[in-house]
């Protein structure tokens, strides 16, 4: 009988691997953009949702907001989006895309083919491994 505890035995050691590899894949991509792998994760929903408080960004990328302030303050110096406190709740602090944040979204447009060619993967083989993902992290 296998022995449970070895790591080769472990799915979430591979996973933990997949996981820093990924970002390692992502990095130089990345540096081009003048973005982190965190920035990059805001910068997609923004490029979705136009604007976000910080708490909807916290929760469609399961970051809390002392993870996220910081970052932000951050990607505001580079100009990228702005943080503007509501008017109507000021604990709330609303997130938008600047028109230079905006513009990146065209530099970024190629990000996601050069991933994949970086990991030598199929578009199917990741769709596969996404949905896995995501059955899994629905519980």
């Amino acid at each position: 009988m296998k022995d449970q505890l070895h790591i080769s035995e472990q799915v979430c050691f591979p996973v933990y691997v997949f996981a820093k590899e990924i970002i390692n894949q992502y990095r130089p991509l990345l540096e081009e953009l003048q973005l982190t792998y965190p920035q990059y994760l805001v910068m997609l929903v923004l490029w979705e949702y136009k604007e976000q408080t910080v708490n909807q960004l916290g929760e469609k990328l399961k970051l809390d907001s002392g993870t996220l302030t910081p970052l932000l303050k951050r990607m505001e110096q580079k100009e990228f989006v702005s943080r503007i406190r509501s008017t109507v709740d000021e604990r709330l602090v609303n997130i938008s895309l600047t028109e230079k944040g905006l513009a990146l979204k065209e530099k970024a447009a190629c990000i996601p083919g050069q991933l994949m060619e970086s990991m030598n993967v199929s578009a199917e083989d990741l769709l596969s491994l996404k949905n896995i993902i995501t059955k899994i992290l629905k519980k």
